[in-house]
């Protein structure tokens, strides 16, 4: 039975053009744990970011930001399609290191070197297969994570059943003003729980592991997740050398240092810039950062558009996923694109919901 509200069905939104390679399919994921008991100490938290990073390795798919709590989390993610030749040997091999050990991994070494001696692609194909069926695909890599830190958490616990209230939410988000707003909504989760003032405090979120270095020392792949989840639209990839440049547009967003904007000086014929690269590509003025301060301050809440909002984005990008989506809707649905209210009402203009929220929003 498909359930409908407001309009439209309670399906799983997947986006139209997740097939592209040129238009990002991004989502907001979000599950808690069951009656929301406060469970994840310092250990289950780095835990489960060991196995997301181990399922991000494994999958293709790319975080782009993402935080822990004591008893949910956010992964703010991106599906990328599957090559359109699909992937060679040697990636597969690399990929399946990420799960299995050496010697099972040499096992599937030696299968995949036998066929191709014999010349039997359709047994080179079976072999791929029997993996890339859960690489670039949103509900496999939601699926494994879960399961994966469930199995680990009821051994260690001694506990078993279902760790999870649900299953997870998800929200379909578009690249550039949206998925920087959500991406910074989610390392803000401790700063609105009250347990940090600054996000870069907070070990298991995307801005303490790219400021801290994360456990490795370094957090290179937060600080790519964060460049790109801040420039795609400015066609930025994974980046982690272009962090310096894109982190004073994040800190703004997040409302940290926020001031007055540097502008430009205009000196004679040429004008002399004062902002850097990455902040000269999102000014849409010289002046001032009132825009930012209230996406800040918005952000310092909790937004349900970012939660139950189905698809966030331009009022452009709504429409389109919901002309390419119809059969979704009932008849009497004419357009996608819903204003933002409540709390998220500073955003109201710049991002749209294809869901209408009207209360508790």
């Amino acid at each position: 039975m498909v359930v409908v509200v407001g309009g439209m069905s309670c399906k799983r939104w997947l986006a139209p053009w997740r097939n592209s390679a040129d238009k990002p399919a991004i989502y907001h994921c979000l599950s808690r744990v069951v009656d929301r008991r406060f469970v994840f100490g310092d250990e289950e938290r780095e835990k489960f970011r060991i196995f997301m990073r181990m399922q991000e390795n494994f999958s293709g798919c790319r975080v782009l930001s993402d935080c822990v709590m004591s008893n949910h989390f956010h992964i703010l993610l991106e599906v990328p399609p599957m090559p359109a030749g699909g992937i060679s040997d040697e990636e597969l091999l690399q990929r399946l290191s990420a799960f299995y050990g050496e010697a099972y991994v040499a096992d599937v070494a030696k299968e995949l070197a036998e066929a191709r001696k014999e010349g039997m692609e359709n047994r080179v194909a079976e072999i791929h297969g029997r993996f890339t069926y859960r690489m670039h695909d949103l509900s496999e890599f939601m699926k494994t994570l879960l399961q994966r830190f469930t199995r680990w958490f009821n051994r260690t616990h001694s506990r078993s059943g279902t760790l999870w209230e649900e299953r997870y939410k998800s929200v379909m988000v578009e690249s550039g003003i949206a998925a920087r707003t959500i991406a910074a909504y989610i390392d803000l989760s401790p700063v609105r729980s009250g347990m940090v003032a600054d996000p870069a405090e907070y070990r298991w979120n995307s801005d303490g592991e790219a400021v801290g270095g994360g456990p490795k020392g370094n957090g290179k792949k937060a600080r790519a997740g964060l460049v790109r989840a801040c420039m795609s639209h400015h066609g930025a990839g994974f980046e982690a050398e272009r962090w310096k440049d894109v982190s004073r547009i994040y800190r703004q967003v997040l409302g940290i240092s926020l001031g007055r904007k540097k502008g430009r000086a205009e000196v004679g014929p040429v004008p002399v810039v004062t902002q850097n690269t990455a902040e000269m590509l999102e000014s849409k003025d010289k002046q001032t950062v009132l825009p930012e301060i209230r996406f800040a301050a918005m952000l310092r809440h909790r937004v349900r558009y970012f939660n139950d909002g189905a698809v966030i984005g331009s009022k452009v990008f709504v429409n389109e996923a919901f002309a390419l989506s119809r059969e979704r809707f009932t008849s009497g649905r004419k357009d996608g694109a819903r204003r933002f209210r409540g709390n998220g009402k500073a955003a109201a203009g710049v991002l749209w919901s294809m869901r209408d929220l009207r209360m508790r929003a």
